[in-house]
């Protein structure tokens, strides 16, 4: 495995791995690189045009999307016009172009047309930028006769190219045979959708989800995957490359995105689920995407619903200073920011998409499919799905346009950069020998998807052994200390000391009800002499899922001039981690206003039958709770809340007849007050039913108070 270069290539550092082959910066030329690099920073800007709308176009929906910039900056905007609002009905597959940076469109062109109700999806777009040709993948999908879902059974890829940036397209050429070859039954292939990517070797290449004919076929035996398709020859040929390992206990590989990392790897990102809240899943190719390593969960943007995602590569890359200033690395990537899809949001990261650095939310409405390019003048262009009254499917499709300066709210600029230098990255799997170790035993595990191949997995022997670490400061000042750490089913609950006092977040919950992973976490921001610290990791207990596991990935000390955006609010959602319930409280979805994917109701009762809401808090402090509930003229007029905190109990009546106040990331919230608590898993709220009406349990929020001094 090569050694991956450090995040101290924010802003310092040379690029290894550079191919011979003149590929132009992506996307900017040499010319602009250096441009941009002199210029001063832009005023933010965002514009938003709607390119389909369901209640002016003549289809009932559109949905499914695929976005390209060419070298000229020419735009082509996709999407699937479905004739009915179904994944299996009749599909046409158009296009849109702008040639003045998204500001003015052509009508819409059809590129695919249904026709005996055939059925076209998944538009992909692929540029070639040395000889400027794009192609756009996607496929023809079939229903067995006895189906009445609307799912299909089975599909066909196929490409088709542009020359004169796609103004015209060339003919139809079937991939038909293409996936024979792997061993799952695989009937149904779905290109991207969104986009694929050139690398720096110059291939092209894109994803491929998979699975079987769904009709007789259980859930559980449809063999969910993804593989990719790629070209060495500028488009004549297409080959297919390796699957995601698949493999009990291994994340489903579905709707996914490729980038380029800066040591020349490929990374995988894609969709796990669907329905209700997931993290996504990461898999990691050296060897430009043509094997796979074991795909692992990435919570590091957080939960939120399984949707088509977009991941890009807006500055730096493998070939990083190549034709001019060096770039700081950034990646981009849009997301819905909630349970379910609502709140469109884009994110940027400054380490290879490990962490995402600030975001900002473009459109609290429902949020959809999205896919993100840049023009060569920095400007972020994002096109996404959004608004209407449909869980599965906007009312329309949308073309937003931003500058970095908008989406960082000024706090960076192509032209003056981010300012952030990671000056210490630690690799706790690969400096394991360094460690102290008070009981159990240490070992490393090798895995491509960890920071540098390899993750520390402690096995305690009992509550309160520790496993301490030495780190170095050199020069002292003011640091973020970041924790990259491992996240399964049997996580246990450790504590965190610094030079043996406690940080911020002092206590971590290493389990995860949604596979196993990685996450992050902001240990302390502030002064560090120079010279020799130590960091004590203590079990503390098991974690929610009953474990005392403890994996650990990387230790980080970062400079910037602004905060990172870090959410100090911990929500445990109703069959959630952290949540439980005695008795039966069946699930509605029948009234607007929870937050996630459901709600549980209970009948008016003696308190008998309770809810519980345990979170796993990071640190000593206030922290005000806020219950969400779908209200309703039925609901009780004084559902019980007790909240369980460090000086007792206090019980708080809710008139659940009464709206609260609606958030962007759904629910609609009332606060309960703001009580101290302890780290850890020490307090929790329960509601029972002892109430007049109907009872709702659904979402609890735990929102830490600010720290002493800090901006708000």
């Amino acid at each position: 495995m090569s050694h991956r270069i450090s995040r101290r290539a924010f802003t310092l550092g040379a690029v290894a791995g550079a191919s011979a082959l003149a590929l132009p910066t992506s996307p900017a030329t040499a010319e602009t690189a250096v441009a941009l690099e002199k210029a001063a920073p832009q005023e933010p800007f965002f514009t938003e045009t709607t390119l389909w709308d369901n209640t002016v176009d003549g289809l009932s929906s559109y949905h499914v999307h695929a976005l390209a910039v060419l070298p000229d900056d020419t735009i082509l905007a996709c999407t699937e016009g479905r004739h009915e609002t179904c994944d299996a009905g009749p599909h046409d597959i158009l296009v849109r172009r702008s040639v003045d940076g998204g500001q003015t469109w052509s009508p819409t062109q059809v590129v695919e047309q249904s026709v005996d109700g055939q059925i076209w999806a998944n538009p992909t777009f692929v540029v070639d930028k040395i000889t400027g040709e794009v192609f756009l993948f996607h496929n023809l999908c079939e229903q067995l006769p006895e189906n009445t879902s609307c799912s299909a059974d089975s599909s066909t890829v196929y490409v088709v190219s542009s020359t004169d940036g796609g103004q015209t397209w060339s003919e139809r050429r079937s991939l038909a045979g293409l996936f024979d070859h792997f061993p799952y039954n695989w009937a149904m292939h779905g290109p991207g959708p969104g986009h694929g990517i050139q690398l720096d070797s110059g291939r092209l290449i894109l994803s491929c989800s998979h699975r079987t004919v769904i009709t007789g076929v259980p859930t559980t035996d449809r063999n969910y995957g993804a593989s990719t398709i790629y070209s060495d020859d500028h488009g004549r040929t297409w080959v297919a490359g390796g699957e995601i390992p698949m493999a009990a206990g291994l994340p489903v590989a579905g709707e996914a995105r490729l980038v380029q990392r800066s040591d020349g790897a490929v990374v995988m990102n894609t969709r796990p689920g669907s329905g209700n809240d997931w993290p996504r899943a990461v898999a990691v190719s050296e060897d430009g995407g043509v094997t796979w390593s074991k795909p692992r969960m990435d919570f590091n943007a957080g939960l939120f619903n399984g949707c088509d995602t977009s991941l890009i590569r807006y500055t730096g890359g493998p070939r990083r200073g190549q034709h001019g200033p060096a770039e700081p690395d950034r990646m981009l990537f849009s997301f819905p920011d909630s349970p379910m899809r609502w709140n469109m949001t884009v994110a940027v990261s400054y380490d290879e998409g490990q962490s995402f650095r600030y975001s900002r939310s473009l459109s609290p409405i429902r949020a959809f499919y999205s896919d993100l390019a840049r023009l060569s003048d920095g400007t972020i262009v994002l096109l996404y799905g959004c608004d209407g009254d449909l869980d599965g499917s906007p009312r329309r499709v949308a073309l937003a346009r931003f500058n970095l300066e908008w989406l960082t709210r000024g706090r960076d600029s192509l032209a003056t950069g981010p300012g952030v230098d990671e000056t210490l990255t630690q690799d706790l799997g690969k400096t394991a020998q360094q460690a102290t170790v008070s009981g159990g035993t240490l070992t490393v595990l090798a895995e491509a998807t960890a920071q540098d191949g390899a993750r520390a997995v402690w096995t305690p022997a009992a509550t309160g052994d520790y496993v301490e670490y030495p780190f170095t400061v050199a020069p002292g000042g003011d640091y973020e200390l970041w924790l990259r750490y491992f996240r399964s089913a049997d996580g246990g609950l450790i504590t965190v000391t610094v030079d043996g006092e406690a940080p911020r977040t002092s206590t971590l919950d290493l389990t995860s009800s949604r596979g196993d992973g990685y996450d992050t976490a902001l240990l302390r921001t502030g002064r560090l002499r120079p010279g020799r610290h130590t960091i004590r990791f203590t079990l503390a207990g098991p974690g929610r899922g009953g474990g005392t596991a403890v994996s650990l990935d990387q230790l980080s000390l970062v400079t910037a001039p602004h905060a990172a955006d870090v959410r100090e609010d911990y929500a445990v959602d109703n069959g959630g981690l952290g949540f439980a319930v005695t008795g039966t409280w069946p699930s509605s979805r029948g009234v607007f206003g929870y937050y996630g994917f459901n709600y549980l109701t209970h009948a008016k009762g003696t308190g008998a039958n309770s809810a519980r809401w345990l979170p796993a808090l990071p640190g000593d402090d206030r922290y005000e709770v806020l219950i969400s509930y779908a209200a309703d003229p039925n609901r009780a007029g004084n559902a019980p809340y007790t909240v369980h905190h460090a000086e007792g109990t206090s019980t708080v009546t809710v008139n659940q007849k009464l709206h609260g106040v609606a958030d962007v990331r759904m629910g609609e919230w009332v606060s309960l007050g703001t009580f101290p608590f302890r780290a850890g898993l020490d307090g929790y709220v329960e509601l029972t039913d002892a109430a007049d009406g109907v009872v709702i349990a659904d979402g609890v929020r735990f929102r830490r108070q600010p720290a002493p001094g800090s901006a708000q």
